[in-house]
């Protein structure tokens, strides 16, 4: 692939931001307090804090509408990621327009994966397409960069009781 041909990042913090076609994108959650989650056979707790899940979008309404859904509190839970935007707040999303979950996924290779199976159970590749970001850690150049143009400063963290 050369260099032009290589996919764009942007960061949204709003779905209407995002385009009505297919791609991958990872949602950006924060959890203000520990979380009981399960993924097929595993269970686990999730801490408090940031959390990346990286999904794909390739049905009607392409990424603006599965970023729309999972912003939305109002609707059933239908997939793994459903239990911590139920509980969690949705800071923003990162988007690739045709782009991969996994090649998303892989870029976070640094990051923690808490849960296996958490998102990736129909994926024969990925351990969990769920990335614990820890406050100090870094994001890839690229993500950096998409998140610097969008000129978006991430909210401070709130402690519990706060």
């Amino acid at each position: 692939m050369r260099l032009s041909e290589t996919p764009r990042m942007d960061f949204i913090a709003s779905a209407d931001r995002a385009p009505p076609c297919p791609g991958a994108y990872a949602l950006w959650l924060r959890l203000a307090a520990p979380l009981a989650v399960r993924a097929g056979a595993n269970f686990g707790a999730l801490g408090a804090g940031d959390y990346l899940y990286c999904g794909s979008a390739n049905g009607p309404g392409g990424l603006r509408a599965r970023l729309a859904r999972h912003m939305r509190k109002d609707r059933r839970a239908h997939w793994h990621v459903d239990q911590l935007t139920a509980e969690g707040a949705v800071i923003g999303a990162f988007i690739v327009e045709g782009g991969s979950e996994c090649a998303l996924n892989a870029a976070l290779s640094d990051l923690p994966a808490p849960l296996p199976g958490f998102g990736s159970s129909d994926c024969p590749r990925c351990v969990s397409h769920l990335r614990y970001f820890p406050r100090l850690a870094r994001l890839p150049y690229d993500w950096e960069n998409a998140r610097k143009a969008a000129k978006f400063i991430p909210p401070p963290p709130q402690m519990e009781g706060d």
